[in-house]
């Protein structure tokens, strides 16, 4: 069964990769020919890939990354077509380390898409939605790892209420997981959405109940803040000078960490420390950061685009030090 995935912010994210306003409306005539290496950390179905691709120079190079054995199988078809593409089935948190083994010390432009795809989505079989049966599994890389039904099994009341109140936000999170682990088996996500249903005690209209504890379960398992900000302090060795760095997230528990980060490298100096008489002084390593959110006419065309937000800087030229960084 195929299904159809819609990139979201397309032109806006590849516009920043590249550091330019907008795009030329028709690529295949006015292409910006830019050379380089650039990196996709989180290719999908190649959305923002394809049309990046469309404004690199021949002798351009583009590295993309992702975890999903699925995409995995687009990006390889993607790169047999065009010998510009090196396809790397791994995390982005360890970017630092493919790009090494591919004898590249710094890159030119960087971009993510942090958001979990249509096709992850719509294939019930994944486990990550609950508007599908499936089974509940919800990795981004099957090949690898521990399911969530199999973490089900084996974590308790507790720890499973702090994971649905820290990666989900979820007010209710006691209730539900003793809800949860009265279950006697976790094989269906819809058994496992009702559940949780039937545990919560009210809920945002429009907005299914289980929502916040289906995201908190698939952060969880796939440790996806831990590698957002392994990412993003890597971006700094990358990058080079005048480098862009361009990334979409959906919801607040990583867009606030994309915003500090870049607060925090963009401002010259660490948040105050009241145990301190002065802050110590960190370099300037990013321009202003700008955000760009959808426009009606996406959103009205993608409706899973409303809560997408690009934040996108440029790499100053000042050398990285490892030990000014420290986060």
């Amino acid at each position: 069964m195929s299904f159809n995935h819609e990139a979201v912010l397309l032109n806006e994210a590849v516009a920043a990769v590249l550091g330019v306003k907008s795009l030329p409306i028709d690529a295949s005539k006015d292409s910006l020919q830019a050379s380089g290496v650039y990196v996709d950390a989180t290719f999908g179905r190649g959305g923002h890939s394809r049309l990046l691709l469309s404004h690199l120079a021949d002798n351009a190079r583009l590295i993309v990354f992702d975890k999903d054995p699925t995409a995995i199988a687009v990006a390889n078809q993607l790169a047999s077509e065009d010998s510009r593409v090196t396809v790397v089935h791994d995390s982005f948190a360890t970017l630092s380390d493919h790009l090494a083994k591919l004898d590249i010390e710094q890159v030119d432009g960087l971009m993510a898409d942090l958001g979990i795809s249509s096709p992850q989505i719509d294939d019930g079989s994944r486990g990550f939605s609950f508007m599908r049966d499936g089974a509940v599994d919800m990795r981004m890389d099957t090949s690898r790892g521990q399911s969530v039904a199999q973490w089900l099994e084996q974590v308790d009341d507790e720890t499973l209420a702090d994971v649905l109140f820290e990666f989900g936000e979820e007010r209710h999170s006691r209730r539900i997981a003793r809800a949860i682990k009265q279950m006697d088996s976790y094989e269906s996500t819809l058994e496992l959405a009702e559940v949780i249903k039937a545990a919560h005690p009210n809920w945002q209209r429009g907005k299914h109940p289980a929502t916040q504890s289906f995201q908190a379960m698939r952060i969880f398992i796939n440790n996806e803040l831990g590698d957002v900000d392994s990412f993003l302090q890597q971006s700094l060795a990358v990058l080079k000078a005048g480098a862009q760095l361009s990334v979409i997230s959906f919801h607040s528990l990583e867009d606030r960490r994309i915003k500090q980060f870049l607060q925090r490298h963009s401002k010259g100096q660490y948040l105050e420390d009241e145990n301190l008489p002065m802050p110590p002084q960190r370099p300037r390593y990013f321009s202003k950061p700008k955000r760009i959110g959808p426009s009606k006419a996406e959103i009205a065309q993608n409706p899973r685009s409303r809560s997408a937000w690009l934040r996108a800087a440029t790499r100053t030229d000042i050398e990285y030090d490892k030990a000014s960084t420290a986060t």
